[in-house]
């Protein structure tokens, strides 16, 4: 695909899929643009297709079902965290009036009834209460360990009722592991640097009580310490190549090892089969939690 077929794909998108990929586009940090506008170009289309196709598969669609069918009722205000694209702030709007979208850029997508903010969520610029309810999903996962607290308790801080939490129920962030081929540092799955299960959740947001819990998706995610080191001695070439979150080390993007030798095959493949051969049991893939202010 050259530079003007890839021109000619972007004119072709629906309005609301323009405006998706002129946002991502917008979140870009200058260096990936510096590889060439061909390049760039390429990139932010098919990665923004890759999420739009991403979310009419079975399990994000179920996932988001159960997202819209648990939040609360006869609420006005809603803050939407990490907007990105303004998937979840379109659908908000017409349950919420206003919605507040927020990312770390602001994002550049004109949806009625949404606002467009940039913030960060360790350091929220609104008042204490200032949303009925603040919706946070596909974002924990991502907060730096060192400054996961603070996110909450500023959710819980700005949250006048409700907070409707969404994250990977206890991921092995060992799975799925890349090697940077820069720096040479061991990253965690889609950028994800925590793993959840209801009790730690529940105490990140032990200002707020638990009256809603729910679980989407079932699969067996689990690793073994030996299988995982095998994967970093054969250089991690499983791992999630495709995702848009940079090394976590020396920020450059991820890109999948070429070239391996024997050895590193060799290894990677006992890797699999250690995994294949251990027993772990099938569990949830996502948990969705409804937090409360309110007393009982």
């Amino acid at each position: 695909m050259d530079l003007t077929e890839i021109q000619h794909a972007i004119e072709e998108l629906p309005k609301d899929q323009l405006d998706g990929l002129a946002a991502w586009i917008a979140e870009r940090d200058q260096a990936e643009w510096d590889r060439g506008v061909e390049a760039a170009m390429r990139t932010a289309l098919e990665t923004y297709m890759d999420l739009t196709e991403y979310r009419k598969g079975d399990l994000e669609r179920r996932r988001t079902d159960d997202l819209m069918q648990i939040f609360p009722r006869g609420r006005t205000s809603i803050l939407d965290i990490g907007a990105r694209d303004g998937y979840f702030s379109q659908m908000l709007a017409e349950r919420f009036a206003p919605v507040t979208a927020l990312d770390l850029q602001q994002p550049t997508f004109d949806y009625p009834g949404v606002t467009p903010v940039a913030g960060d969520v360790t350091d929220l610029h609104f008042q204490d209460g200032a949303f009925d309810v603040v919706f946070c999903a596909e974002v924990l996962e991502h907060i730096p360990p060192q400054a996961l607290r603070k996110a909450c308790a500023e959710i819980s801080r700005v949250a006048r009722h409700e907070a409707v939490i969404g994250v990977p129920y206890r991921q092995d962030l060992r799975v799925g592991r890349t090697t940077c081929q820069y720096c040479g540092a061991k990253n965690p799955p889609w950028g994800h640097l925590n793993s959840f299960e209801e009790h730690r959740l529940a105490e990140l947001f032990h200002s707020m009580r638990a009256i809603n819990k729910t679980f989407v998706g079932r699969g067996v995610g689990g690793t073994n310490w030996l299988s995982a080191w095998l994967m970093d001695l054969g250089g991690n070439s499983w791992g999630t190549y495709n995702q848009e979150e940079p090394c976590i080390a020396c920020g450059r993007r991820l890109v999948r090892p070429e070239g391996r030798s024997l050895s590193a095959r060799g290894v990677t493949a006992m890797a699999l089969l250690l995994r294949k051969l251990q027993f772990a049991r099938a569990g949830p893939m996502w948990i969705h939690m409804v937090f409360s202010k309110d007393q009982k």
